[in-house]
């Protein structure tokens, strides 16, 4: 023991755990020591797959790969919570894909051949992950357009970036994957044979219908002889376990400051804005002057009425096409103070078709001016452009020079100014990769539109707002003294309300309609019951103390926390029981149901065109309709136990028809089969003992 105190006092306390792990291998089961090691680990995984773990720094590179594919696909880096959410569960699905649903679909025999993968992405039967993709669609007609696609294709080789490649490689893995559901999902549905007989049976249940009359007789829930033991409790609990399981979960409560402006704040935004009209109306750099004065920078974006009304109100809108002069007045919407002014107007198609000729160098400037005048007086485009232009991979249609559609959204930085082009004349732009002879070749139908300058202000707290709702909140939690006791209390004598939230998981992010506030989310599983919170603040907007109340882990209930529930199961089944033993010797030797329902001191109930298949609604409870459907015409049947009570009944004036077919009862079939292959990936994930870990860190 002393060379062992020696090594811990040298090396710290590393080495001593090194040592006590190494200790514990010779007095705990390598198995359970292996466990203990491998739960270490997992804990930091974002999750597992088929036994593959899939750790933290994997799934951020997905995320990363997946963040490129939708710049790409969207030509924007804007990114909100909800787009990050979206790319997350795109990076998830991937790994699902590849460790589960392909490893799966493989074993049971499915392949996609390299013919196959061919006739997908350019052959004759393209996928509909590039048919019904915008990118490779004729803007004019909408419709699927070979020609972008294989533009498309030969443009990603000359790519030096590979963005191009990279976006190429992620559609072809997504057609190859929608492959393996399609025919996973198939082979499910058509696998799936009604055999003749059992047709038949269908048609022929399909067909009848009866009269059914019948007495109700409910449980007695007040009936204190029916018990349940806590032995019969624990049984059931035991044989039912897995109707159990729970995922971790926490009850809280919680207390929130929502720092809003006084109205002080409101009114020194409004004269803010007030006091800088006279200039935004006058400014002869209206570029210079929103960047020093509002919140929203010029924009040359042309809008239609709707797109005005939609980005920023009505009021605007009304006020931009009515043909009003000047600057607005300001326009408040909630606490967002605007004031507009129209810098131009114009008809403006959404879309254009624009080609181009790159020229690069010293004299590209005077070349371009050259070509330009050329293509004017009638010159082939498409000829020039292989002659002259440095851009050798742009043939949208196949004729080199051809750009395709641009939007104003969608262009080349530099091209905006294509959108109010005249239509087949040409003119140069200059442009970070050189100079361009630019031509307008089609466009969509042009609409009024505006350029508009918008004057923005919003009125935020002041700092001596902030520090108000912020002692408020320091003041609550100061009371708390870090307990939920002492939470109570602070409640009681502060007046503010408590939010209680049950069930609280590792995914919540969401605290009534306050998003983004997964930091409470982390205090809360980092606690212990009991305990509460010091100020958290979310989206610096937000004053939160959080206490908690209790904390499940996940796994299964216990005996005890299950035993409510289960007791009224069992209640129920011993009321079943005994309701029916009681009307079962209470009319005993009747004839009739008016005898049965005078001596169960219950009515009588009818129901007509009862159907005894299961295309549809059922007229009667499922208990009654199974019995009556094979019960013999005339006679008092049952008694026949329901869910809330027991049935005595007569089945009367059956009757056989024939609009229901054999095809009926095998589409029904097919029907039933494809709701079935809807279960395929859940039955799968729970097979290949899948655990989503994303919750912990996102």
């Amino acid at each position: 023991m002393a060379v062992l105190q020696k090594i811990r006092v040298k090396f710290g306390l590393a080495i001593s755990i090194i040592i006590a792990l190494a200790l514990l291998s010779f007095i705990i089961d390598p198995n359970t020591l292996g466990s203990a090691l491998q739960s270490m680990s997992s804990k930091y995984d974002v999750g597992q797959i088929a036994g593959k773990r899939v750790s933290y720094t994997d799934f951020q590179e997905n995320v990363d790969k997946f963040t490129t594919i939708h710049q790409i696909a969207t030509g924007s880096s804007v990114q909100n919570e909800q787009t990050q959410i979206q790319i997350r569960n795109a990076a998830w699905q991937d790994y699902l894909d590849r460790y589960m649903l392909t490893k799966n679909a493989r074993n049971a025999g499915v392949r996609v051949g390299e013919d196959e993968m061919v006739n997908l992405t350019t052959g004759d039967n393209i996928s509909p992950v590039l048919a019904q993709n915008p990118a490779f669609q004729d803007p004019e007609t909408g419709l699927y357009s070979p020609e972008a696609l294989r533009s498309f294709v030969q443009n990603t080789e000359a790519d030096e970036s590979g963005r191009g490649k990279l976006f190429w490689n992620y559609l072809q893995n997504s057609v190859l994957t929608q492959k393996y559901y399609d025919k996973y999902g198939a082979l499910f549905i058509n696998a799936n044979v009604l055999p003749k007989v059992f047709a038949d049976k269908a048609v022929a249940e399909a067909n009848t219908t009866a009269t059914v009359e019948y007495v109700m007789v409910p449980f007695n829930y007040n009936d204190s002889t029916v018990t349940v033991s806590s032995s019969e409790i624990k049984a059931y609990y035991n044989a039912h376990k897995k109707n159990y399981k729970q995922n971790a979960g926490r009850d809280i409560e919680y207390v929130v400051y929502e720092v809003v402006p006084s109205e002080a704040d409101i009114t020194a935004a409004n004269e803010d804005i007030e006091g800088r009209l006279a200039e935004f109306g006058s400014t002869g750099n209206m570029k210079a002057f929103l960047l020093r004065n509002s919140e929203r920078s010029y924009s040359e974006h042309w809008y239609t009425q709707n797109e005005l009304a939609s980005n920023l109100s009505s009021d605007i809108a009304e006020f931009v096409f009515s043909g009003s002069e000047g600057v607005s007045p300001v326009y408040k919407s909630g606490n967002v103070f605007r004031a507009v002014k129209t810098m131009a107007s114009a008809m403006v198609p959404d879309s254009v078709y624009v080609k181009h000729i790159l020229l690069q160098g010293a004299n590209a400037q005077k070349q371009a001016d050259s070509l330009c005048a050329v293509v004017a007086k009638g010159g082939n485009f498409s000829n020039l452009a292989a002659l002259y232009s440095v851009d050798k991979s742009s043939a949208d249609g196949g004729e080199l020079g051809n750009l395709g559609w641009f939007t104003q959204t969608y262009t080349i930085p530099g091209f905006e100014s294509v959108v109010t082009a005249d239509l087949n004349k040409p003119f140069v732009l200059n442009t970070q990769y050189g100079s361009h002879v630019v031509l307008v070749s089609k466009r969509t139908k042009p609409v009024a539109k505006k350029q508009v300058a918008v004057l923005e202000k919003t009125a935020l707290a002041s700092q001596e707002t902030f520090n108000d709702f912020y002692a408020k909140a320091n003041r609550f939690a100061s009371i708390t003294g870090g307990t939920y006791e002492g939470y109570k209390r602070a409640v009681d004598s502060t007046g503010v309300y408590s939010h209680p939230m049950n069930n609280v998981s590792e995914a919540t992010s969401s605290y009534g309609a306050i998003s983004q506030a997964k930091e409470i989310t982390r205090w809360v599983f980092d606690n212990k019951p009991g305990k509460a919170s010091n100020i958290i603040t979310v989206n610096n907007n937000y004053f939160f103390v959080v206490a908690v109340k209790a904390a499940r882990e996940e796994g299964y209930r216990s005996v005890n926390d299950a035993a409510p529930e289960i007791n009224e199961i069992l209640k129920s089944e011993k009321l079943r029981e005994l309701t029916k033993a009681q009307v079962a010797a209470k009319i005993q030797g009747m004839t009739s149901l008016e005898q049965v329902a005078e001596a169960c001191k219950a009515s009588t109930n009818t129901r007509e065109d009862v159907a005894f298949n299961t295309t549809g609604a059922p007229a009667v409870e499922p208990a009654l309709l199974g019995a009556a459907s094979v019960a013999p015409e005339g006679q008092i049947c049952g008694p026949v136990a329901g869910e809330a009570c027991v049935y005595v009944f007569k089945v009367s004036n059956r009757q056989t028809g024939s609009f229901f077919t054999e095809e009926d009862a095998v589409n029904n079939e097919k029907q039933k089969a494809r709701y079935s292959a809807q279960m395929i990936v859940p039955v799968m994930m729970e097979y290949d003992d899948v655990k989503d870990n994303r919750a912990r860190f996102f």
